[in-house]
C-alpha cells in the first residue's frame, strides 16, 4: 500500500506507553523492538507479498530473504518464522506451493533460524512471506534515524529490481536479464549486517517497496535533515535503462514520489536522469547504512572483498531536502 496511506492508517492508533517497548510503529522503522530485559531484546516484523517470478523456489527463497531483511536491519539476528501463505489450493496444483515453501525454508535455514508454524488462507491470488522473531542486544539496537550531518551513504545491493520484474512480465525484456536481480534478491542481507556490526553505524535500513529515496527520507525527515545522492555512483542492474524506456513501471514509482514531494526535492538535471531507478520499488533490496567516512570505506573494502556489489551513494546533510547530482 501506499506510504501516505499508511501513514493515515497508522495516526488512528493510539501510542503504546511501555517503557520496554524501545521501537514501536511511530517511527517508520523496519521493524519492532521489546525489552526483556538487561542484555535481550526482541525484534518482530513480518512480510509477504504475491510472486515477482515465475520459478516457485526462488519465489519463496526471495519472500523469506525479503522478511528477514527487516531483522538484519535493526542490527539483530532472526530466530524463528512463522509462514503466512495465500494460495488458490482448489484450481492450482499443490506442487507448486510445496516448492514455494521449500525455498523460503531454505533460506530461513540458511539464515540460523526456524520455520515453527504459520497460517495459510485459500486466496484468488498467492502470496507468500513470514512474520520473524529475532533477537539483539538493547543497546545494539539500529534505528533509521540517527543520521549525522557528513555521514556516509553505503547502500548493499544494486537497484532495479522493481523495473525488470516488470518489465520481463510484460514481455519488453528478456527473461536472462533477471538472472543476476534473481541471485541479489535472494541473497540473504545477513553478511552485509555481520561486515557492519562492529562499527559506527549511526542509522540503518533496508531499500523494498518505497524505493531509494522513499526510505532515505524516512532517515532523515524525522530530524529535518537532508541527504545528497551522487546517482552517477548507484550500482544498477544491467537492463534497468530499457526497461524504463519501455515504460516498465510500478504504481509504486508514482506513489513513492507523491511520498518524499513532502519534501523539498531539487529538480536537478540528475534527479531528471534517475528519477525512475531512486524511486524504483525494490524486492529483498540491500541495507543502507549512514555512517562516518572513514567507517564507510571500511565497510565497502568488506563487502566487495566479500563479492558484493555496494555503492557509496552519497552523504547526509544539514539542509532538510533530498538532492540528486
Amino acid at each position: 500500500m501506499p506510504p501516505k496511506v499508511l501513514g493515515d492508517i497508522f495516526s488512528a492508533i493510539p501510542p503504546s506507553e511501555d517503557p520496554n517497548l524501545l521501537v514501536g510503529f511511530s517511527g517508520h522503522e523496519d521493524g519492532a523492538v521489546y525489552r526483556l530485559d538487561g542484555d535481550r531484546a526482541l525484534v518482530q516484523t513480518v512480510d509477504f507479498f504475491t510472486p515477482i517470478v515465475d520459478d516457485p523456489r526462488d519465489f519463496g527463497a526471495i519472500a523469506a530473504a525479503n522478511a528477514l531483511s527487516d531483522v538484519y536491519a535493526m542490527g539483530a539476528r532472526p530466530l524463528t518464522a512463522l509462514s503466512l501463505v495465500c494460495y488458490p489450493y482448489k484450481s492450482m496444483d499443490i506442487e507448486i506451493l510445496t516448492e514455494i515453501v521449500a525455498g523460503g525454508a531454505e533460506k530461513v535455514c540458511e539464515a540460523g533460524a526456524l520455520v515453527v508454524g504459520g497460517h495459510s488462507v485459500g486466496d484468488a491470488e498467492i502470496k507468500f512471506g513470514y512474520a520473524v522473531t529475532g533477537e539483539v542486544h538493547p543497546d545494539a539496537v539500529w534505528r533509521n534515524q540517527g543520521a549525522r550531518p557528513g555521514d556516509r551513504l553505503v547502500l548493499t545491493k544494486p537497484l532495479g529490481t522493481g523495473v525488470l520484474t516488470t518489465a520481463v512480465k510484460q514481455d519488453k525484456l528478456p527473461t536472462d536479464l533477471l538472472t543476476e536481480p534473481i541471485a541479489e534478491m535472494k541473497r540473504l542481507n545477513r553478511y552485509t549486517a555481520e561486515a557492519a556490526r562492529d562499527l559506527k553505524v549511526h542509522a540503518a535500513t533496508d531499500i523494498t517497496g518505497f524505493g531509494l529515496l522513499g526510505h532515505l527520507y524516512e532517515m532523515v525527515s524525522p530530524n529535518r535533515l537532508g541527504a545528497r545522492v551522487q546517482c552517477d555512483a548507484l550500482r544498477l542492474f544491467e537492463g534497468i535503462w530499457e526497461g524504463i524506456e519501455a515504460g516498465a513501471l510500478t504504481g509504486a514509482h508514482r506513489t513513492n514520489l507523491e511520498y518524499i514531494e513532502t519534501y523539498t526535492v531539487p529538480r536537478t538535471a540528475a534527479f531528471t536522469r534517475y528519477e525512475k531507478a531512486v524511486l524504483d520499488p525494490q524486492t529483498s533490496g540491500g541495507l543502507l547504512f549512514a555512517l562516518p567516512a572513514d567507517q564507510a570505506d571500511v565497510l565497502m573494502g568488506r563487502l566487495e572483498a566479500s563479492g558484493h556489489r555496494p555503492s557509496l551513494v552519497g552523504e547526509i546533510t544539514d539542509t532538510p531536502e533530498l538532492t540528486c547530482c
